[in-house]
């Protein structure tokens, strides 16, 4: 089967390919598909279903769309929905990963609760009133300098004390098992499949 990622996020694409291996995952310029979502909601769950619901308007086909990001209690929830655009100004160019992650070390400078979690939303939507929703964590810190070279976004400064390392210290397999995405993606694996069946 066909699955629609509302992303072209090739990283993004690749990890929810190794999970959701019955499946073929495209992105929108697979299919030649325009698509662009403004992420304004309040809460992942808001970015995700809209994004889901928007690209299966597009594309009449199953899609699966997340919103996830790094909360951290001690700066008041940031950067919560606004991961991806930290630190950016309004019209202003992105920052790039690195940016962003140095500027939340500058922002925790100085400040000893440093709890952290990544959140992802996940939604499959098969039609447009028939879609299904899963939230999940991965609970960690940040770390007081980056370590590691693997993964993405903020995985460097993420550390996770069950596992002695930052995200970017594990392999792929590693962190697609205890990722807040894999966890999603495990959670939401058989719901997909039963969706295919169907309706009644």
């Amino acid at each position: 089967m066909d699955i629609l990622l509302a992303s072209g996020n090739r990283h993004k694409r690749d990890e929810i390919q190794a999970i959701l291996a019955f499946a073929r995952i495209l992105t929108p310029p697979d299919l030649g598909i325009a698509f662009d979502h403004d992420e304004t909601g309040d809460t992942f769950l808001d970015n995700a279903l809209g994004k889901a619901l928007h690209l299966h308007e597009l594309s009449r086909m199953p899609v699966l769309a997340d919103d996830s990001g790094l909360v951290v209690p001690s700066l008041g929830g940031a950067p919560g929905v606004l991961s991806a655009r930290y630190g950016e100004r309004p019209g202003g160019v992105p920052l790039s990963d690195r940016d962003r992650y140095e500027l939340l070390l500058r922002q925790l400078d100085g400040i000893e609760e440093r709890d952290a979690m990544f959140v992802c939303c996940m939604v499959y939507v098969a039609s447009a009133r028939r879609f299904a929703v899963v939230q999940e964590t991965v609970e960690g810190e940040i770390a007081p300098a980056p370590v590691g070279k693997g993964g993405f976004g903020y995985d460097p400064v993420f550390y996770v004390p069950e596992e002695g390392c930052t995200v970017a210290e594990m392999s792929a397999q590693h962190k697609n098992a205890i990722s807040h995405r894999g966890k999603a993606l495990e959670k939401l694996k058989p719901v997909i499949l039963a969706y295919c069946r169907p309706n009644r």
